[in-house]
């Protein structure tokens, strides 16, 4: 069982995921169709655009692909943090099963895992 105070965690963790919601919901607005339809007749073999036109618009596709593949996928860690909240386990290692630490939770307030833990999952 946790003996954190979670209600400073659960804002910050709450404010993420609306900042996170709303960065999603603006990618998906900026890129509405396929990379075909976003170069038209280039993607499609035509030569009315420039192959810097091109290669820049599919980088540009690809790191916002990313980016919303990221946010995504933090939103998923934060639907979580907030659920071992409400369990009770928030802020508890799910490897050791000790404390995280505050500042550990202050910088990245969904991690499951503490430092020395991340460490070796890490390496």
């Amino acid at each position: 069982m946790s003996t954190i105070d979670t209600a400073e965690y659960r804002k910050k963790l709450e404010e993420e995921k609306a900042r996170l919601l709303h960065a999603v919901d603006f990618l998906v607005r900026e890129n509405p169709g396929s990379i075909s339809d976003e170069l038209g007749e280039v993607a499609e073999g035509g030569t009315d655009n420039h192959l810097g036109d091109t290669a820049t618009a599919m980088y540009d596709r690809e790191l916002d692909d990313g980016l919303e593949e990221g946010a995504r996928e933090t939103l998923v860690e934060i639907d979580a943090a907030l659920q071992r909240i409400e369990d009770g386990v928030y802020g508890i290692c799910e490897v050791c099963g000790k404390p995280i630490g505050a500042e550990r939770l202050s910088a990245i307030p969904w991690t499951r895992l503490c430092i020395d833990d991340q460490r070796r999952t890490s390496s």
